[in-house]
């Protein structure tokens, strides 16, 4: 019997193992952050990336020097032929919901009268200038104000959280303990100390990397605040792996092995 006991618990150890392949997502990718020797986590200013929709609104003193820069959904001609001269704008649609701007597979969007403009790599700031000198004092005398938001600022988090969701973010500013606070916190089966991340540079490149919550170093570090489509995905610990996975077949067999390694001890005990 004390022969078997071993057996039947290196068995159960081998099940659990391959329960948590079963289970857990996207498996040894990312690597342990390495946190730098920083007093403080600045707040970023991410690059603009392909798929990016951006809402750009020009404002001017004169209102009707601006219109022509913030494209309504539907328009009764183009802008291509546009003369700065003239005061003809009532054939311009006047409808309140302006046209967003999704920066395509090139890394470009288009812009009314300046054309295309390469904004992926560039931050919202520096969008904004370029624009800015694109059109002043050619098109607008006075000194516009240009104001560029995201129209799909999100970030998502999944796994071992109270709700797993994809959340958009008004401010477009956040911070990794923000989302989780999102999310209603982990349940007590999240890896607190094995959280992935999945973000994606501005050249299209995936990055993954392996986050310890209980580091007092992520609040000044480069990763404390997230960016616009980051993934938090929080890695079940071992019981909820195997508890997740189990069948009702497999859960029976188990509860008879663990019987069975009990009356076993007990037998041990006994014959002592």
């Amino acid at each position: 019997m004390k022969k078997i006991i071993p057996f039947f618990i290196v068995l159960i150890l081998l099940s659990s193992c391959n329960m948590s392949k079963k289970i857990v997502y996207v498996q040894n990718a990312g690597s342990q952050v390495s946190y730098a020797d920083t007093t403080k986590s600045k707040i970023p200013d991410p690059k603009l990336k392909v798929g990016d929709l951006l809402v750009i609104t020009v404002n001017a003193n004169t209102p009707e020097s601006a219109l022509p820069f913030n494209l309504p959904l539907v328009q009764s001609q183009g802008l291509s032929n546009y003369d700065p001269s003239s005061t003809n704008i009532t054939s311009i649609a006047t409808s309140g919901n302006l046209q967003n701007y999704l920066i395509d597979t090139n890394g470009e969007i288009t812009f009314p009268i300046i054309g295309k403009i390469k904004a992926v790599g560039m931050t919202k700031t520096g969008l904004s200038n370029f624009i800015k000198d694109k059109i002043h004092p050619f098109y607008i005398k006075e000194d516009p104000i240009i104001s560029i938001r995201y129209a799909n600022y999100k970030v998502s988090v999944l796994g071992e959280v109270a709700r797993p969701n994809v959340y958009t973010i008004q401010n477009e500013k956040i911070n990794i303990l923000e989302a989780i606070a999102l999310a209603g916190d982990l349940t007590i089966y999240g890896k607190r100390d094995n959280v992935l991340l999945i973000r994606e540079n501005e050249n299209g490149k995936r990055e993954t990397l392996r986050i310890d919550l209980r580091d007092e170093r992520l609040i000044k570090s480069a990763y404390y605040y997230l960016q616009q489509n980051d993934v938090l995905y929080i890695q079940p610990n071992g019981p909820k792996s195997r508890a997740s996975s189990l069948s009702t077949a497999e859960t029976l067999s188990v509860s008879i092995i663990s019987t069975l390694i009990s009356l076993a001890s007990l037998i041990a005990v006994l014959r002592k």
